[in-house]
């Protein structure tokens, strides 16, 4: 399947830092309110709202202080129709992802 972007992640990157500073503007916030909301350091949220660069950790408690935070839920989401082959193929990872009991340990322990 061929998935066509309009952007590039660098272009989303300065978006999503451009969209946050217009929400905290908005808010009347300055920057140091919202870091301390957010419960991140400042230059952290500096380093964002200028280059776009941020851990995914920040960016979520970012989300949670303005709360956007259930916006996020929806990314990566499975799609809610899915074919047979797609439900095997998921059944088929999940068996290769059980773990097994050390041995000499009984069930139901």
């Amino acid at each position: 399947m061929l998935h066509l972007s309009l952007h590039t992640p660098y272009e989303v990157q300065q978006i999503l830092s451009q969209r946050l500073k217009r929400l905290r503007l908005l808010n009347e916030w300055t920057q140091a309110e919202l870091a301390e909301r957010a419960g991140i350091s400042l230059a952290s949220l500096k380093r964002f709202e200028t280059t776009g660069q941020i851990s995914l950790e920040r960016l979520l408690l970012i989300a949670l202080a303005l709360g956007r935070l259930s916006e996020l839920m929806s990314l990566f989401e499975e799609p809610e129709i899915m074919t047979l082959s797609d439900i095997k193929k998921l059944e088929k990872q999940r068996q290769r992802g059980k773990r097994k009991q050390p041995s000499g340990e009984k069930h139901g322990n």
